[in-house]
């Protein structure tokens, strides 16, 4: 991994797409373009407790990493699955950045938003 230009850690990268019918590579160019240094991908309902590629992801995850998906949705699999996500990444000195809400929890814009956010769901 490259971490060239960088002093905070890795772009960790995740998709993941529901059914066999959906193709994961607008959310890989996606990721690809910001910078990602590692993309896991999978193919399951976010509805799955456990998900292998988002496993194997978090068990990688150092402080001063940051996880970025294409869109929150990707992630959790409901509102209160994603805070609980974002609170485990947070107690792990992990920020997340999410490309579609724009949202970058390593800012102090990006931590509002997320909790307006979270808030107004």
């Amino acid at each position: 991994m490259s971490t060239e230009n960088r002093t905070n850690g890795y772009l960790l990268g995740y998709c993941r797409v529901s059914t066999a019918d959906q193709n994961q590579e607008l959310q890989v160019d996606a990721l690809t373009a910001a910078g990602c240094d590692r993309i896991f991908t999978d193919h399951a309902s976010g509805k799955l407790e456990h998900r292998p590629a988002l496993d194997a992801m978090l068990e990688l995850l150092r402080p001063g990493d940051t996880v970025v998906v294409w869109r929150l949705d990707r992630l959790g699999r409901s509102i209160k699955h994603l805070l609980e996500m974002v609170a485990l990444l947070e107690s792990g000195g992990v920020g997340l950045k999410s490309l579609h809400e724009s949202i970058d929890t390593t800012t102090p814009t990006g931590r509002l938003t997320l909790h307006l956010f979270a808030s107004i769901a």
